[in-house]
């Protein structure tokens, strides 16, 4: 209860001091708008449809370069852990590709798809692909040993079986750790990736930037952390019942 009412004055302390800021300086208001502004200002989005419009066009590039990246990710992440020789050929790729951000992919996702969803989808998988591969290439390589010899003396000796029965479930949680990270990480992909024109939450913001009207960028800014904030929610009870027998 204490950190609740903590929680709450430490909110209440930031909104007030955000209120009162602009007042210290003439013409303030402009460059940044104060709480009492959002909700008219997001009113104003919803009544004419384009606050559902953004929203649903951003969890649409969201969610499908998420699974792709994830998807990818997890079975490259798979594949090299358990396959020393494949991950000797690609460490020299990985070690080239890895540093490589995924803004700087925009030019040749718009050459290859166009200012399109998939352009969005690209980059924000690509966003995503590195944090999961190597959480999941570092847990799979992490599984005890002797979880695998116990495996093979109660018959499961091909590598396949190990892999299914004991090595990816035993890696799962590390690997639900990167997917997690992954997250966040796609949302600010998404935003990058709308930028440049494809149609989300991310171009809305840069119009209202361009009229600077504050307010409404401020109104994605947030409509972005709630997205995020419900979707890890999501996330963490997903991955309590995924992992119950760790209980």
């Amino acid at each position: 209860m204490k950190q609740r009412l903590a929680a709450l004055l430490g909110l209440a302390l930031f909104l007030g001091a955000w209120e009162l800021a602009p007042l210290l300086t003439p013409g303030a208001h402009a460059l940044l708008p104060v709480p009492s502004q959002l909700p008219g200002a997001f009113w104003r989005e919803f009544q004419n449809g384009v606050w559902l419009a953004c929203v649903g066009a951003s969890l649409s590039h969201y969610l499908i370069g998420l699974g792709v990246g994830v998807a990818l990710g997890v079975a490259a992440g798979v594949a090299t852990g358990v396959l020393p020789p494949l991950e000797w050929m690609t460490a020299w790729i990985t070690r080239i590709l890895r540093p490589i951000p995924g803004l700087a992919w925009i030019p040749f996702a718009i050459l290859w798809f166009g200012v399109e969803e998939k352009a969005a989808v690209f980059i924000i998988a690509i966003g995503v692909f590195w944090i999961v591969y190597f959480s999941a290439h570092g847990a799979i390589r992490n599984v005890d040993r002797d979880l695998i010899e116990v495996a093979a003396a109660f018959g499961f000796r091909t590598s396949w079986e190990k892999l299914v029965k004991v090595q990816f479930p035993a890696s799962l949680p590390g690997i639900l750790v990167g997917v997690r990270t992954s997250l966040g990480q796609a949302w600010m992909a998404v935003v990058a990736a709308e930028l440049f024109g494809v149609a989300g939450l991310g171009q809305r913001m840069n119009q209202a930037s361009s009229l600077l009207a504050t307010d409404i960028v401020v109104v994605y800014m947030l409509t972005m952390a709630a997205l995020y904030g419900l979707i890890d929610m999501a996330f963490i009870f997903a991955q309590s019942r995924l992992l119950t027998w760790k209980a």
